[in-house]
């Protein structure tokens, strides 16, 4: 095979990828749907516990089989259960927000993450951030304030629930980025739907209600598309570059939006759509940069002038 036939197979993988990232946002988004109307029927414990452990047999189901039991197979044990116990916060974070919040404003707030970790990112991993990114989280944040407008009297544990819930998911993120230089993608979900489940189950302590069969169908339902939704965002990323793929993952702020009107008459307000498409484009733009910045090469001082040299002659032809 040609290096040209490696780079056309490439290309062929781009259209898979966006079609298990636009997969996985309607899954994604229908899933909170189902968490969102059965909170208002039992107990935040009892959902949690049904969605985790359907999500867990789900990903279990499609892992296992393709990688075998040494999957399980780490040295970091703390790492994967601290990791853990914050999705279990952040799920919780969610699962408040939800409750309370629209769909469209609960999902829009949750797309602060990528500010928040950029923000960590430069606390924790020490990475230098340069003025456009800085720029970018300013405006991100500004977004967030239009969505939630506190000098209205209206930013409601609700929009602070989701709010922690988008810092908890950074962090998360910053663990993968850390974790992923020694730990498989298949091995970091195992772990992480493990721990999740484990807690969850510690959640029926406070309460449970006996569920109707449809009930239970729609949880069992919402679970298993949750753990395809994550294993379909992950081939998503092995598949194409994630400058290609990752802005599609903000439809599901669209499907939000469509199902909380659908379901629940919820008309997004003005300030929620332009709080949106500022936090939206915010995010996007992070991207863009820190996809500039990892295709950017890192030449040694002294060869600088060797590797401009190179750059021209390719610019004219020679």
């Amino acid at each position: 095979m040609t290096v040209a036939d490696v780079a056309a197979a490439g290309r062929n993988q781009l259209p898979r990828g966006i079609a298990y990232m636009v997969g996985s946002t309607v899954m994604f988004a229908g899933g909170n749907a189902v968490v969102k109307w059965q909170l208002a029927n039992y107990p935040l414990g009892e959902v949690a516990f049904g969605r985790t452990l359907f999500a867990f047999l789900t990903v279990a189901a499609i892992v296992v089989p393709r990688a075998g039991w040494g999957v399980l197979r780490t040295r970091r044990y703390r790492d994967h259960l601290q990791r853990g116990l914050s999705q279990f916060g952040s799920m919780l974070c969610w699962f408040l927000a939800v409750s309370v919040l629209s769909l469209g404003s609960a999902t829009a707030l949750g797309f602060a993450a990528p500010l928040f970790t950029t923000l960590l990112s430069i606390v924790i991993l020490k990475e230098k951030v340069g003025i456009h990114r800085w720029s970018a989280l300013i405006v991100g944040f500004a977004g967030v304030l239009v969505i939630t407008h506190p000098g209205a009297g209206t930013l409601t544990w609700g929009a602070l629930f989701a709010l922690t819930n988008a810092v908890l998911i950074s962090t998360v993120a910053i663990a993968i980025r850390r974790m992923s230089m020694t730990e498989s993608a298949e091995t970091l979900t195992i772990y992480q739907m493990s721990i999740m489940t484990l807690c969850t189950a510690g959640l029926l302590t406070f309460g449970f209600r006996a569920p109707h069969w449809g009930d239970a169908l729609m949880v069992a339902f919402a679970g298993a598309g949750n753990g395809i939704a994550q294993f379909w965002w992950t081939r998503s990323l092995s598949l194409a570059p994630p400058s290609a793929v990752v802005p599609f993952n903000y439809l599901s702020l669209v499907w939000a939006m469509i199902l909380a009107f659908a379901v629940w008459g919820d008309v997004p307000t003005p300030g929620l759509l332009a709080g949106s498409a500022i936090v939206v484009a915010s995010g996007l733009y992070i991207l863009w940069r820190e996809t500039l910045r990892r295709r950017r090469p890192t030449v040694p001082a002294p060869h600088r002038g060797v590797a401009k040299g190179f750059a021209d002659t390719r610019r004219t032809g020679s």
